[in-house]
């Protein structure tokens, strides 16, 4: 499994928690040595339009678009969600790598923002990633964003949240999934999630249900 190093994320936790469950995971600061992993693990904290600058400059776009489109499980962790998307708010005129049609625009809120902290997600049933059984705790996860996603085929939702109004936690489109919340942190309830991915990626049934 490649996880992308393009210096908008930390690392050490999410390989941490992967190496845990068992995954075979492989640091790439190049696109060549992520292409014919088996997944592609996108994680991110920061600005959108920076982001993109540091994946067009390692020629991680392009490689994203076509192991993506070739049928390769890519999973989009907080930033890296957003960075699914056509574009962003946050960042006017920057192009996002489009695997999911739709846009990211700022939370609408009376609440404070940023979202900082433990939130329960609304799973549609039977989703890709979502928890078989359980109760809240299987399903609360950390936070820590401002904006939220917005796609332009609403069945490309696949988990909801809440604060002070609904948003979009997690998303999935054939084999590009992303998540709001960052799994890493997130206990057992994340740990939960990463694993149920990587069985889908194992099976090669990591695609949008």
């Amino acid at each position: 499994m490649a996880l992308l190093d393009y210096d908008m994320s930390n690392l050490r936790s999410a390989g941490k928690a992967l190496e845990r469950l068992g995954a075979r995971v492989q640091v790439c600061r190049d696109p060549g040595a992520a292409r014919g992993s088996d997944a592609v693990l996108l994680p991110g904290v920061g600005r959108f339009g920076a982001a993109m600058e540091r994946l067009d400059e390692r020629g991680f776009t392009a490689m994203l678009r076509e192991v993506a489109a070739s049928g390769t499980p890519v999973l989009g962790i907080c930033l890296g969600m957003q960075l699914l998307f056509d574009q962003s708010e946050e960042s006017p005129g920057a192009r996002g790598l489009g695997l999911i049609p739709g846009h990211v625009e700022r939370l609408r809120t009376s609440a404070k923002v940023p979202h900082i902290g433990w939130s329960e997600v609304h799973w549609r049933e039977g989703a890709a990633l979502a928890p078989a059984s359980g109760g809240p705790a299987e399903r609360t996860y950390y936070f820590v964003h401002s904006y939220s996603c917005i796609p332009d085929d609403p069945a490309d939702v696949i988990g909801t949240s809440e604060h002070g109004v609904g948003f979009t936690a997690a998303v999935a489109r054939g084999g590009a999934c992303g998540v709001q919340f960052h799994p890493e942190k997130s206990s057992a309830a994340g740990l939960a999630l990463l694993d149920r991915w990587l069985a889908g990626v194992q099976s090669g049934q990591m695609v949008a249900s």
